[in-house]
């Protein structure tokens, strides 16, 4: 193993910690993301660090580039690959860190006209798992000259994944949660102005839900709006 001087060794460990403060506070996921690949670029020295993410709400997953440091418009257009598709799709679909020693070599990389433009040379990347070995996503790394990523980078690179798919797991947690609380005050507030519709209208429970349709898709409102305009006006 190398030698980690202490300069290095705190710059890691600095890393790690800026990392972990943006995890736990109240920032967007997408800045979160943002700053993991920013600590992570200027730590590793690399010329390009990017994090994708498995979209599973297309009908076909796909791989989605979902943040990187780099300026250049030929990386950061919009991309997306197949689960299985290149070393993006390698790393998810094998679950296991990738190194490249040059990747205008390598069968499974893609895009090799992107990275003979931009003087890509080696790469490292390191799959996102959270529970019962589920990839969310790849943490790639790339420099411009050829490199043999040592240990400790690849340890750091590693521990960077374990905290992105933490703080990926987190903010999808907590959107989920949202989504059904706002789904109950929904439900709450339409079985209201249901019941104020039975006995102003005298209608069943069906009618009156019915009733609640027809005006949304006449007035283009959702169902909670007409129902939070029949209770004000009840209110009142």
């Amino acid at each position: 193993m190398e030698t980690i001087t202490p300069k290095t060794y705190d710059s890691y460990i600095k890393a790690l910690n800026d990392i972990s403060r943006a995890i736990t506070s109240e920032l967007f996921l997408a800045d979160i993301l943002k700053l993991i690949v920013l600590v992570t670029a200027k730590v590793m020295d690399v010329e390009i660090c990017s994090l994708w993410l498995v979209d599973e709400d297309e009908k076909e997953p796909k791989i989605r580039l979902a943040a990187t440091q780099a300026l250049d418009p030929e990386y950061v257009k919009d991309r997306a690959l197949s689960l299985d598709e290149g070393v993006v799709g390698f790393v998810v679909s094998t679950n296991k860190m990738l190194f490249l020693e040059n990747v205008l070599e390598e069968p499974r990389f893609k895009e090799k006209e992107m990275a003979a433009n931009l003087g890509l040379v080696s790469m490292l990347g390191a799959p996102l798992c959270i529970k019962e070995n589920q990839v969310i996503g790849v943490l790639n790394c790339f420099t411009k000259h050829h490199h043999i990523f040592t240990d400790a980078q690849i340890a750091l690179v590693s521990s960077v994944a374990n905290q992105a798919s933490l703080a990926i797991s987190n903010a999808r947690l907590i959107v989920r949660a949202q989504v059904i609380e706002e789904e109950l005050k929904t439900r709450k507030k339409i079985d209201r102005a249901k019941e104020i519709l039975m006995a102003q209208k005298n209608l069943t429970g069906d009618k009156a839900f019915r009733w609640l349709q027809k005006k949304s898709m006449d007035t283009r409102k959702t169902m909670r709006e007409i129902a939070e305009a029949i209770i004000l006006y009840q209110d009142l």
